[in-house]
């Protein structure tokens, strides 16, 4: 049975690696096969158009240039380790994915909306998540919470953690607006609360849409 892609979106400092890693250790104690990825990244040609973007080298050629940089990392990332890790039966838990094109050089950076679907279309080859969680919380409340990790850690400021605030409140709603125009696919987290709060609501969505993931695959369920 293939693996189940999940990804996690949001603004800076909403805590996806945090719920990541959570989440990859509840599904390994259960014995399932789990691959923690990223984007920009994933993969080594990738993680080199990482550093290129993050670093604000492609600011200077306009968000549709961003876009088909991440686009060209996103072809390479799913050749090289989503789809091989889904079709030996992984799951794959990734720190952003497409809805992150959408909403940076999309919704912020006023790339065509029918160019940021082409993109998909020519990057994805029909390979989409199977869930997608929004964290979801205030602007500053996530600018103060990435500056806090960045101190932490002795870190600079990348290219997209530099915007203004108004910036930031607009990403927010550009993923609220990919959320209610895929509720089926996505799921908004409130993730304004303690990380043990919002592990247990990552949770209870798995329980709700993909019940397979809760139970140790080595002892299936009896069937009446």
């Amino acid at each position: 049975m293939a693996g189940s892609f999940i990804t996690f979106e949001g603004g800076e400092g909403a805590g996806k690696s945090t719920q990541i890693e959570r989440l990859k250790s509840r599904l390994e104690r259960l014995s399932h096969p789990v691959l923690v990825t990223r984007e920009p990244g994933g993969s080594p040609r990738a993680e080199q158009i990482r550093s290129f973007i993050l670093e604000g080298q492609a600011k200077q050629f306009g968000p549709f240039a961003e876009a088909l940089l991440f686009a060209a990392a996103r072809i390479d990332h799913l050749d090289k380790t989503i789809e091989p890790a889904l079709r030996r039966g992984t799951h794959v838990l990734s720190d952003r994915f497409a809805d992150s094109t959408r909403a940076y050089q999309g919704s912020l950076g006023n790339v065509d909306s029918g160019l940021i679907d082409g993109l998909e279309r020519v990057a994805l080859k029909g390979t989409r998540p199977d869930l997608t969680f929004i964290l979801d919380l205030p602007a500053e409340v996530g600018l103060s919470r990435a500056g806090q990790r960045r101190a932490s850690k002795g870190e600079g400021v990348d290219r997209f953690e530099q915007e203004d605030l108004s910036f930031h409140q607009s990403l927010r709603q550009a993923f609220l607006a990919i959320a209610r125009s895929s509720p089926r696919r996505c799921a908004v987290i409130n993730a304004d609360r303690s990380a043990d709060e919002v592990e247990e609501a990552v949770w209870a969505i798995i329980g709700e849409r993909l019940p397979r993931l809760t139970t140790n695959p080595a002892r299936p369920l009896d069937v009446a």
